[in-house]
């Protein structure tokens, strides 16, 4: 599909200032960007790009003031990242989709392949398995008894899906993820060994939920753990059996979440944030990096820290620790 900004421009609802015709071949960063290149400016701090960059064509806001002029095209749009995803989608969308069944391959007797779904070499889909129209099935997947996928789900290289368990409508899985793995669940004997309590429930994972690569959701003890609509999760993350994750959460690389706890809705988890077991958390809440979350937490924080703190108290102790030497000093 060959671009010019202003194909762009009727594709994502934007005006072009500049030559409209331009060809355009592809996609790069401001700093980085050659001619023929579309780049976007969506954070301030790069501003100063526009009069260096050799890009072709640049997205930027519809309040975006230029000081001297500038090179590029520059196709204005309301907001310059969410129109980036919707072009960069719509040239994905363009792109030949894998349809099929590849060999060898063990598709169990009973299961019915729609005719647009794909089913990659090597992938092994168990007894009583229900897949949706549309559905990807990379090679070397693993799908197992009375899994449901629902259509246009997208199950990538090396996925491992364990039985029962649920998946939605336009969802993604990464590879090496696995869903549905046993909860750590063991009891203590006198002796000091444990006994391994059997984890009989599954995981259930609404529509349009993304799992990045090498993610774990272990299944209910007894139950479901679910993840809700539209959440999306990192590379690396932990999530343990029992826990419910709400609506449109999105949770940055090796978070953790211990059993049972229950989080709320369109919160924003910063990487290795650790949340403690049995506890509930609530709604629109942010999360800084690596903080630790022991307690309950309710709707519209901004936490940070170990345990975590709200982010002005988290700053002053920051003052107040590098300045601990001193005070020591002083106190001599």
């Amino acid at each position: 599909m060959e671009l010019t900004p202003q194909l762009i421009a009727s594709l994502i609802d934007g005006k072009v200032e500049g030559d409209g015709n331009v060809r355009l071949t592809g996609f790069a960063k401001i700093e980085e960007a050659a001619p023929g290149y579309v780049t976007f400016i969506a954070n301030p701090k790069y501003s100063h790009y526009i009069y260096e960059t050799e890009a072709s064509a640049v997205l930027v806001s519809d309040d975006f003031v230029t000081e001297r002029p500038v090179s590029p095209v520059l196709i204005r749009v309301k907001d310059p990242y969410v129109a980036l995803a919707d072009l960069m989608n719509a040239m994905e969308s363009t792109r030949p989709r894998p349809q099929g069944i590849e060999q060898p391959c063990f598709i169990a007797e009973g299961v019915v392949v729609p005719d647009d779904a794909y089913i990659g070499a090597f992938a092994y889909i168990g007894k009583g398995v229900h897949l949706g129209k549309g559905v990807k099935v990379y090679p070397q997947s693993y799908i197992g008894e009375n899994v449901t996928i629902g259509d246009g789900s997208v199950i990538r290289a090396g996925v491992r899906i364990y039985q029962d368990c649920v998946i939605g409508k336009g969802c993604i899985i990464h590879s090496g993820a696995v869903i549905g793995a046993d909860g750590f669940g063991f009891a203590p004997r006198p002796d000091g060994t444990y006994e391994k309590i059997p984890q009989i429930g599954n995981v259930v994972i609404d529509d349009d939920v993304e799992i990045g690569a090498n993610t774990t959701v272990d299944r209910a003890t007894f139950g479901s753990t679910r993840i809700g609509k539209g959440t999306k999760l990192d590379n690396l993350i932990q999530v343990a059996h029992n826990v419910e994750i709400g609506t449109g959460n999105v949770f940055a690389a090796q978070v953790g979440v211990a059993g049972s706890t229950k989080i709320g809705d369109f919160n924003q988890v910063g990487g290795q944030v650790g949340f403690a077991g049995h506890i509930h958390v609530g709604n629109m809440n942010q999360f800084g990096a690596q903080s630790g979350i022991p307690n309950n937490v309710g709707d519209g924080n901004r936490l940070i820290g170990y345990p975590a703190v709200g982010l002005r108290q988290f700053a002053k102790t920051q003052v107040y620790l590098k300045r601990l030497g001193e005070l020591f000093e002083n106190t001599k």
